[in-house]
């Protein structure tokens, strides 16, 4: 699903207009994304949990060349789904 199908659905679901649901999704992924530059966790409950994590710097190679290269120290996003959401994707369709 990309974006623009996702407005759709939210406009639909929540009888609103594609333009509301959209200007909907842009908030909602600004206050996350603004969340997270803080270094705060974000829960949803039910949903999930978006956090920071920190990757150590660390040695790889140019698979091209061989040449050994060092990797920085980088942030990262890690989402863990919440309970219901894991069983929601893992009910079994009768």
């Amino acid at each position: 699903m990309n974006q623009g199908i996702l407005i759709e659905k939210v406009a639909k679901r929540a009888s609103i207009s594609k333009a509301e649901a959209e200007r909907a999704i842009n908030a909602v992924k600004e206050a996350i994304t603004d969340s997270l530059r803080k270094n705060n966790k974000v829960t949803l409950v039910g949903f999930g949990t978006f956090a920071v994590s920190q990757r150590r710097a660390r040695r790889g190679h140019n698979p091209y060349t061989a040449e050994r290269i060092r990797i920085p120290a980088t942030k990262t996003v890690r989402f863990s789904a919440g309970k219901q959401l894991k069983e929601a994707v893992n009910k079994r369709k009768k």
